[in-house]
């Protein structure tokens, strides 16, 4: 439906009284101010190839926008029109190939109206404000240009106009901004060869839009810097920085105040015309900066990710000029060099275990504040405390801001997009495609930009201004001179691979694969390439086959079985284009499936081992291993590479393999050692924990077993506590059960194995960048022999607050094995998955007689008002 001015008038007028109260708004803080208008909804587009008339006559209010079509910003053209019907199913087999692109070569109009209320005595600036245009822009303000795309280009750019003079209270206004896409070459966002590019290259206002209003001096850029005793973590000493500018032609003097706490600081400010000043509050000069017993900000797994507010305003002879607020977190961060040369990194004074994954946003830049929240929630819930941003993603701060509440590390920079020509558009070196002064002075700016907007994030723990390579130097020694400048507080990297840059040498961490498939021992065994050694930031089992419901949502009903051609489309670019060599991993090891849905229960294996494999390897190695980021975390669209669950939230069997691998106190096999290691990945110390290894072979005969009592586990530590006997007599497939009990006898932690008594052998010799081959593969076949089971279900159901608590019951009252049980929670009336959904434990086991029960919740409003319906199925559950 298309909205008509005059709805559109009045949503502005309502908007603008609550936007522009005297009430704080909650993202205020994003953009420094609280009298900001976000010019959110409202919005139409149309191309420019149906239109006939300049940005003059567009952006006057009697300008009929009819046949338009309506918007919100942030928003893509493609994003716009998905979501006005004009092309439906784009995901689903080769759709999205079919939406023409000539149609995004020409230049696309954003349009909307607005309605400010009558001007208060305090207002005399108005400033329009856009936090991101991909790619340049031409801008119309009532009829008069404001800004040509000469000068309003760059996707990570961020841009100011003062249209105090063109705006006009209590009347309508229109804004219009004709948007051109990237041309190839032209460093914007992209993808890679994770998923295919969108058809309109993601053109459009992607990040928001909105007018900032003060009195003749505003505040910008607000920043704290903490500094701690690290010895005692009892002192942290703060400076606050902002800068101050005066918008007038006049002299100003003023005082500029702060507040943190009860901590209040001050002092005058003189500017001469148009001047902007930076001003710097020290704990040196004002002791009120220097706080006792500080609540700090820690990841998730190490404590509480403490905020702290910084409340800032400007006085002109008492009166109010501006008044801004910003969070940020009392932490300090810092890298090391291991005695083999591996970076590692601290966390107020702590060495971190980095675990994460890579993040990528959907495909066309649509992400809602509930499928951030969700997707870092997944993080937390998965036990991981890092999350690596290979390009400045977000549409917002949303992801930034949920990071720093839940305790997720960030890794923040640039992508690898521009330092390949396949994906830059144009020829690249051994630098990348940033060659020209034109482009180096484009991104150095956009850098300054992105830093100075997100540097009071705790969350973000690095500056990451290279990917596969490092940058041009020249490039690099700006790229340090605006991080000395704008945030000293912070490690960097120039690059995410191990090579070395001229400008800051060593970056001592590694991106040397696999990508592919590889055997669980891989991650244990290898010494040379990606193994669990030193930081690898990013590298991960290869394919990631998502649950059966999500294919069939990406892949027509007469291609769903065998595997083919229109699978490959959902796969990756370049050598990741097929998923030929997860598949005969797959035969090799564990039979050739007969259908999808056999297919569907071996992928979910293989993807919980390797998942599994990767993290406790990286966990058992601590801190000759530094860190892991699984390439990737999330999917920007329905695919089967690289993800631990796909675009719509369904879980994969890697996600709890992950969880399981990173669990806060965790028992497990050791592929290099055959042993036992438990796993402390907390900061508390654990006294009397009792271990039960047991090993079964494929008849469930036991055949080894030993209790373990008395174990204590210090802080951040890995113990090995037995090494597996030689059993000459076990069957081709067999089973290691082990569980951890504290004190108290609770279960603590349960991890099962299927091995073979064949051994996986590498073949080191093949190794390329992407995958490490094998000689032999472990045999799995017996597997296909489990007899079906009947398990004894019981489910109860318990509504809090905007959750829906659910706890399942799981008896195995047979004498067989119940092999990876899938829990699930279905609507009843469409028979859709309720996502997205957060179990304690998934893809379990459960021996002859054996019981355990699973906690999980999901939110009310994600059932549309339908009924749960709680779905129990496995590998051969009935």
């Amino acid at each position: 439906m298309k909205l008509n001015n005059l709805h559109l008038i009045s949503l502005s007028v309502f908007i603008c009284l609550i936007m522009l109260s005297p009430i704080l708004k909650a993202g205020s803080q994003h953009k420094g101010g609280e009298n900001i208008l976000w010019l959110k909804s409202g919005w139409f587009i149309q191309s420019s190839d149906k239109l006939a008339d300049s940005g003059s006559r567009i952006s006057m209010s009697d300008y009929k926008t009819a046949d338009w079509y309506p918007t919100d910003v942030p928003s893509t053209v493609l994003g716009t029109l998905v979501k006005n019907g004009v092309y439906k199913d784009i995901f689903m087999g080769r759709n999205l190939a079919s939406i023409p692109v000539d149609q995004f070569k020409k230049s696309w109009w954003y349009r909307k109206e607005f309605i400010l209320p009558k001007k208060s005595a305090q207002t005399s600036i108005a400033k329009l404000e856009f936090d991101g245009i991909n790619y340049r822009a031409n801008i119309w303000v009532n009829g008069t240009l404001v800004a040509k795309s000469d000068s309003v280009e760059g996707a990570f750019r961020r841009f100011s106009f003062d249209v105090s003079n063109l705006i006009r209270y209590g009347e309508n206004n229109t804004l219009a901004v004709e948007v051109l896409q990237p041309v190839p070459g032209e460093p914007t966002m992209g993808f890679v060869d994770w998923n295919p590019k969108a058809p309109d290259r993601n053109m459009g206002l992607w990040r928001g839009v909105s007018l900032r209003f003060s009195g003749n001096v505003s505040i910008n850029n607000p920043f704290v810097k903490t500094k701690l005793d690290l010895e005692t973590l009892k002192k942290a000493s703060l400076t606050v920085l902002a800068e101050v500018e005066n918008n007038s032609g006049n002299s100003v003097s003023g005082i500029l105040s702060g507040v943190i706490g009860s901590a209040r600081f001050s002092k005058t400010v003189e500017l001469g015309p148009k001047e902007v000043k930076r001003v710097e509050f020290s704990p040196e000069e004002f002791k009120a900066l220097v706080i006792n017993n500080p609540k700090l900000w820690w990841t998730n797994d190490l404590g509480k990710p403490e905020l702290n507010t910084l409340k800032l305003e400007f006085k002109i002879k008492s009166k109010l000029s501006d008044k801004v607020q910003t969070r940020f977190g009392i932490r300090e961060v810092s890298d090391y060099f291991t005695e083999d040369g591996h970076r590692g990194y601290k966390l107020n004074g702590k060495k971190i275990l980095i675990r994460g994954g890579g993040w990528v946003d959907n495909l066309l830049l649509d992400n809602t504040f509930d499928n951030y929240k969700a997707q870092v929630s997944y993080a937390k819930h998965m036990n991981l405390n890092t999350i690596r941003l290979e390009g400045f993603w977000g549409t917002s701060e949303d992801l930034y801001n949920l990071c720093d509440e839940n305790g997720i590390l960030l890794m923040a920079g640039w992508s690898c997009q521009w330092e390949w020509p396949g994906s830059l558009g144009k020829e690249t070196d051994e630098f990348g495609g940033i060659k020209t002064p034109e482009d180096m002075k484009l991104i150095a700016q956009s850098w300054s930009d992105q830093v100075k907007w997100l540097r009071n994030h705790p969350s973000i723990f690095v500056w990451l201004y290279g990917s596969d390579k490092t940058p041009r130097p020249e490039l690099e020694s700006r790229y340090q001179d605006i991080l000395k400048n704008e945030d000293p507080t912070r490690p960097f990297l120039a690059a995410a691979s191990g090579k070395n840059s001229t400008v800051t040498g060593k970056t001592g961490v590694k991106m040397l694969g696999p990508y592919d498939y590889v055997t669980p021992n891989y991650w244990y065994i290898d010494k040379k390439y990606g193994g669990a050694y030193g930081f690898n930031t990013e590298t991960g089992p290869g394919p990631q086959v998502p649950p059966i419901e999500t294919i069939k949502k990406m892949i027509p009903q007469d291609s769903l079985w065998p595997v083919g051609k229109i699978y490959d489309y959902h796969c990756g670019g370049n050598d990741f284009n097929t998923l030929d060599r997860y598949n005969e991993m797959m035969n090799q090891r564990m039979g050739k499936p007969a259908d999808l849905e056999e297919y569907c229960w071996k992928s979910q294996y293989l993807n919980y081992e390797g998942m599994r494999a990767m993290f406790e390897a990286f966990g058992a190695n601590r801190y000759k291993a530094t860190g892991v980021i699984q390439w990737m975390y999330n999917a920007a669209w329905p695919k089967f590479w690289w993800q631990l669950y796909d675009y719509y939230l369904n879980p994969n069997g890697a996600f709890y393999g992950a969880k399981k691998a990173c669990e806060p106190l965790h028992i497990q096999y050791n592929y290099a050692t055959n042993g036992i290691d438990l796993i402390n990945n907390t900061q508390k110390e654990f006294k009397a924990l009792q271990a039960v290894i047991s090993v079964f072979d494929f008849n469930l005969q036991k055949k080894y077993t030993r209790t373990i009592s008395t174990v204590n586990l210090a802080p951040d530590r890995t113990e090995n506590i037995d090494i597996l006997p030689s059993i000459t007599d076990l069957s081709k497939a067999y089973f290691v059960d082990l569980k951890l009990y504290d004190k108290e006898q609770k279960l603590v932690s349960s991890n099962f194995y299927c091995l073979s008594s064949k051994a996986e052998v590498l073949d080191t010799a093949k190794t390329n960048w992407y995958v490490t081959p094998n000689k032999e593969y472990g045999d799995f076949s017996e597997l296909n022999q489990l007899q079906s089971v009947k398990l004894r279900v019981n489910e109860k159901l318990k509504k809090e607050g905007q959750k829906q608590l659910v706890t399942v019951e799981l008896a195995n009252p047979t004498d067989k094995l119940a092999f990876m049980i899938n829990i699930s929670v279905k609507n009843s009336t469409t028979g859709e998955n309720v996502l997205p959904i957060f179990w304690n434990d998934n893809y379990i086991s459960l021996l002859p007689g054996e019981k355990r029960t699973i906690n999980g919740y999901y939110f009310t409003k994600d059932l549309e008002a339908s009924h749960p319906q709680i779905v129990v199925t496995g590998w051969n559950v009935k």
